[in-house]
């Protein structure tokens, strides 16, 4: 007992006596059922009252994570949970770019690769803050946040704009500085994903991913990523379904490779690693469980409490609850979790939600927030403020063909617009950038034509002179967002025979921008002026407009190398 209240009292908790009574006086009163409940996080699309009350008041369950809603129906989901749970819930949202991540209204803040770009640290910190206080306005008391995940591979297709970058000690310090902002305010922060993503260019959505890096290159990169921001008081860390098989070899020698399983399974990476080598004190959750990552190294029966053996202390989501709760209460019988390991998932729990003073707030009627505080909070002037100097410092100019910039109606009457855009991005991107760009232009006084495909083939297509002696200026917009569940983020081009390729670049001034994706010179290399602006909200459309017509300067610095290791992407 002296031990468990020595461990609530250190970092990252620092829990007093009466919240150490809390949460041995709540775990003793609990049955074995409600324990189980505990240990999940759901997820929330809906404020239906009737499904929320059975979560909270049947199930038991110990979180839910938001999805993006409007503030009033966030806050009404909260209501419901908080009044009917007897013990309060963590509610959680990927509050990563911004309050945007879980309120419609909340601030978009920029991208964390955005917020790389401006090589301030300060700004890392403020969007924690932004994060926090907005988050917390609609009842949040959690963020799946900060990804300190580092961008080695340019093919990923999930981490990209998601990190603060390919520099380890940027993503080091901007971890952080976010970790500080975000914590400060009152939301624990989860660290993303252990052991780290960004080396594998597959996704964990579909496939069991790697982080092959040997030990003492893991301890110099991800490790001390992790390592400091354990040491700035991150409350939580996610868990990936990654392998990382350099540390299941050394800490499980004589392992086989067809023993080796994601992070998520093994208690080498979880247990050992996290807790005991990098002295992991707070909680530990599992990324999204309906990822393929986590249930392909075994059967869904087996996988589910085997996440909480291996170290895990909170389940996220499910594929079907009931099936799944199932499972988990079986694995408690089998012994796969023992009594132990099932008490120990919960008190991290308990005591995470005592840290955040959730029981203290649910006693004195403050967990639900106030609808009219949430409105003065959420997009409030400063946030703004902050997020359209975060924009104006993060737009970078890769390349440039002298004497093209800056652009102007008088300079180039004529413009051939090139819109190449995906639909229903995650992750909060704006959908038809190039109608956007294409507005703001035309209110600068340019003429602007939206290019469509040549229909014909070869013999039948439009004349090169066509474009040769009709535009000024070709402008392409790529608008391509990285998201779960695709392979791969590249541009393809429109039929027939690419009939949408920069072609015209010896003859017209063409200026090639990616509002998203950094790493589009792999397609069009020997594009001359090119330039990265890692997010499409409208103010960071507002600031590219800035940028193009000379009102305001380039000022932003590459988080990632955006030729993508190719010497032919460098001419120009």
């Amino acid at each position: 007992m002296k031990e468990l209240q020595t461990r609530l009292q250190a970092k990252p908790f620092y829990l007093n006596e009466e919240q150490i009574r809390w949460v041995e006086a709540t775990l003793s009163g609990m049955t074995m059922e409600e324990k189980i409940g505990q240990l999940f996080c759901l997820i929330g699309y809906t404020s239906n009252e009737g499904y929320l009350k059975n979560l909270a008041q049947n199930v038991k369950i110990g979180g839910l994570m938001c999805r993006q809603m409007p503030a009033a129906e966030v806050i009404d989901t909260v209501r419901i949970l908080q009044e009917n749970a007897q013990i309060p819930l963590l509610i959680s949202a990927n509050l990563e770019s911004g309050g945007s991540g879980i309120a419609k209204e909340g601030t978009v803040f920029g991208s964390p690769l955005q917020v790389a770009a401006t090589d301030d640290d300060g700004m890392a910190y403020r969007l924690g803050v932004v994060c926090g206080r907005e988050g917390a306005a609609v009842g949040a008391n959690w963020a799946f946040s900060p990804i300190v995940d580092i961008d080695y591979n340019f093919r990923n297709p999930i981490t990209n704009t998601r990190t603060f970058g390919s520099d380890p000690e940027r993503v080091r310090r901007m971890g952080v500085q976010f970790v500080k902002g975000l914590q400060e305010n009152g939301v624990a922060a989860s660290i993303k994903h252990f052991p780290g993503d960004g080396l594998d260019e597959r996704d964990q959505h579909l496939v069991t991913t790697v982080n092959d890096m040997d030990c003492e290159a893991w301890d110099a990169t991800y490790g001390a990523v992790f390592r400091d921001c354990i040491e700035a008081g991150a409350m939580s860390v996610m868990i990936g379904h990654i392998m990382q098989p350099a540390y299941s070899r050394k800490l499980s020698p004589g392992i086989r490779d067809e023993d080796i399983l994601p992070a998520s399974l093994s208690y080498e990476i979880t247990t050992k690693l996290l807790k005991e080598e990098l002295g992991f004190n707070g909680l530990v959750i599992t990324d999204s469980t309906t990822m393929a990552g986590m249930v392909i190294p075994m059967p869904r029966s087996q996988s589910v409490p085997r996440t909480i053996a291996a170290g895990c202390d909170m389940f996220l989501f499910t594929r079907n609850f009931e099936e799944d709760y199932g499972y988990m209460k079986q694995g408690v019988a089998d012994g796969i979790i023992t009594e132990e390991r099932l008490n120990d998932a919960v008190t991290k729990i308990l005591a995470m939600k005592a840290a955040l003073h959730l029981p203290q707030k649910k006693a004195e009627g403050t967990i639900v927030p106030s609808p009219e505080r949430a409105g003065e909070i959420l997009g409030a002037e400063e946030h703004r403020q902050w997020a359209d100097a975060c924009a104006d410092r993060s737009v970078t100019l890769v390349k440039e063909e002298a004497g093209v910039l800056p652009i102007s109606p008088a300079k180039y009457r004529k413009v051939l617009l090139y819109g190449i855009e995906t639909t229903g991005g995650f992750f909060e991107a704006k959908e038809s950038a190039a109608d956007i760009i294409k507005a703001k232009l035309e209110k600068e006084g340019f003429t602007v034509d939206l290019f469509n495909p040549n229909r014909g083939m070869e013999g039948m297509m439009v004349p090169y002179s066509e474009v040769t002696d009709n535009y000024d200026l070709i402008l392409y917009i790529v608008n391509l967002v990285t998201k779960s569940n695709q392979t791969v983020v590249r541009i393809e081009w429109a039929f027939p025979m690419g009939a949408n390729v920069p072609i015209y670049m010896g003859s017209v001034p063409t200026v090639f921008v990616s509002v998203e994706n950094p790493y589009h010179l792999l397609d069009v290399p020997r594009v001359r002026t090119y330039i990265n602006t890692y997010n499409s909200a409208e103010h960071t459309l507002d600031a590219l407009i800035d940028k193009l017509t000379g009102r305001s300067g380039f000022h932003g610095k590459s988080p990632v190398d955006p030729f993508c290791g190719k010497w032919d992407a460098r001419l120009s």
